[in-house]
Order: C-alpha cells, then sequence, then structure tokens
C-alpha cells in the first residue's frame, strides 16, 4: 500500500513548468528557446540549438524530451510536412520558459557575485 504524504508536504503541481523535468530541465530549455523564434521541425531544433548554444542534441534525448513538452501543453505538433512534424510553442510554454529563464537570470547573477566577491583575485 502506497504511503500518503500528509496534504502539507505534498509537492506543488508542477504541470507547465519546467522544474519538474529535473535532468531533462536543460534540453527543455533549449527547446522551448528554439521554438520561441518559431515552428521548428526536429532536425532544424537540434541545428539551431547547435547555433545558438553550441549543444548538440541527441535524437534520443531531443524527441524523448519533445514528448515530454507536449505532454504537459509546452508544445503542440503541427502537420507533419512531408517525414518531418514541426512543433511550435503554446502559450503556456512561452509562459512557462519566461519564468525558468527569469529563475535562471536570478541564480546567474547572484552566482556571478559571489565570485566576483570571493574570487576576484583567481
Amino acid at each position: 500500500m502506497p504511503k500518503r504524504v500528509a496534504p502539507s508536504k505534498q509537492q506543488p503541481d508542477r504541470s507547465g513548468e519546467l522544474g519538474g523535468f529535473g535532468r531533462y530541465a536543460g534540453p527543455a530549455t533549449l527547446i522551448l528557446s528554439s521554438l520561441a523564434e518559431g515552428p521548428k521541425h526536429g532536425y532544424a531544433l537540434t541545428k539551431d540549438i547547435e547555433t545558438f548554444a553550441a549543444v548538440h542534441l541527441a535524437p534520443g534525448t531531443l524527441y524523448e524530451a519533445l514528448v515530454r513538452l507536449e505532454g504537459q501543453g509546452l508544445i503542440e505538433a503541427l502537420q507533419a510536412e512531408d517525414r518531418r512534424r514541426p512543433y511550435q510553442l503554446t502559450s503556456t510554454g512561452a509562459a512557462a520558459l519566461r519564468t525558468h529563464l527569469a529563475n535562471q537570470r536570478r541564480v546567474t547573477e547572484i552566482g556571478l557575485r559571489r565570485l566576483t566577491r570571493s574570487w576576484a583575485g583567481a
């Protein structure tokens, strides 16, 4: 029988957020950032991400992340063109990306400030 968690300790609903992705938050951020420019199919996503982030997403990583993002309603598949299926960002996805990037900016600013104070001479 599953152990019940007290209501005050239950995890918040994270649907529509990138925080629930754990180790897939990196690929999710890259994919959503690419789709913020407009719809793209898998190969175009891979090439765009390589261009702006210098990161290569393996096909398995890319398509697993696409399935997760679509399942959360952050992206949606469009009608296939030939054998290529393009995806586009949803309004929920745009809001989640905006929130996630703002949080990452805050973490980056704190990290850089701390480095400057503690490691200025290094």
